[in-house]
């Protein structure tokens, strides 16, 4: 066999490496699983072929998640290099040739009700310049903008990114949804005065994936109340949406993913006591601020249903 053969054979695999640079940066492998898009198992399976090729324990499982051991800060900090230099040639071919793009990620809720504004005063802004659009949760698009895969990214949560650069461009909530004929929506004093922390913790949900700004916000909000396991996880505001219709328990989803729902009466508000699930909606980016996408952001405001950033 040719000395190039063996080299190729035993290069290591690069969505081996993506994986545990997500999984320290998200801080598990459930989570950052959820992030590629990737089955738990097909992901253990990945982790443990790569700690099998380097021969050593790369994480282990703490009490706040995956922690890498010190080979696997190592191997992390050299497989971000790695990543970086392979988006680093494919984005200068790119350029090479004349195909240089915008690479924008948006959260779900943001590329359901904000993304046709803004891609539409984008074509106008670069109308020669392509442009990628991705759907990803929070957490996803989060990592993709600090590993250089990404110009610009739309997110909702509580909290300003670390790190990066931000602006708010909207607001909205969430607000807690049941199907017609769900016990709550039939109980009058519910109906009115709703229901508070503990009987939401109580209660099984359906809920988003680890590393969406919908989960993240609920999980904040419900601390410290020990919570009961969920009744669903689902990877879709539309799956939740649907799941929630159809009696199988409740959801809390973006007022602005519920509002076709509630006016057609497929879902019932009920009212939420002493919990804040008022989020924030953001552009995001790493490095300086991307002006040339200024006048997109622009357009949001000039919508008329967000503050301009």
């Amino acid at each position: 066999m040719s000395t190039s053969s063996l080299t190729r054979t035993s290069r290591l695999d690069l969505d081996a490496l993506e994986l545990l640079v997500t999984i320290a940066e998200l801080g598990s492998l459930s989570a950052a699983a959820s992030a590629l898009g990737l089955a738990q198992p097909n992901a253990s399976r990945s982790l443990a072929r790569l700690e099998r090729r380097l021969g050593t324990r790369l994480l282990v499982r703490g009490a706040r998640g995956s922690e890498p051991t010190p080979a696997g800060q190592v191997a992390i900090e050299h497989a971000r290099r790695v990543l970086d230099a392979t988006d680093a040639l494919v984005e200068q071919v790119r350029a090479a040739t004349g195909q240089g793009r915008v690479r924008i990620l948006a959260s779900q809720t943001i590329a359901e009700h904000l993304m046709p504004v803004f891609l539409a005063a984008l074509a106008v802004d670069l109308p020669d310049v392509p442009i990628s659009f991705e759907v990803a949760n929070t957490q996803a698009v989060l990592a993709a903008l600090r590993r250089g895969r990404a110009d610009l990214g739309f997110i909702e949560g509580a909290d300003e990114p670390t790190g990066l650069g931000s602006t708010v461009i909207g607001t909205d909530r969430l607000v807690a949804v049941v199907a017609p004929q769900h016990p709550w929506a039939l109980d009058p004093l519910i109906r009115r005065e709703g229901v508070g922390g503990p009987e939401l913790a109580g209660t099984p949900l359906i809920v988003r994936e680890e590393g969406s700004g919908t989960r993240d916000v609920l999980a904040r909000a419900l601390a410290p109340l020990p919570v009961v396991a969920p009744a669903l996880v689902l990877h879709s505001n539309a799956a939740v949406r649907t799941s929630a219709a159809a009696g199988t328990a409740p959801a809390l989803l973006s007022e602005l993913v519920v509002a076709a729902d509630l006016r057609e009466g497929r879902l019932v508000r009920i009212p939420v006591r002493g919990l804040a699930l008022q989020r924030a909606l953001r552009a995001v980016w790493d490095g300086p601020r991307p002006a040339r996408l200024d006048g997109a952001l622009q357009a949001l405001s000039e919508a008329g249903r967000y503050p301009g950033p």
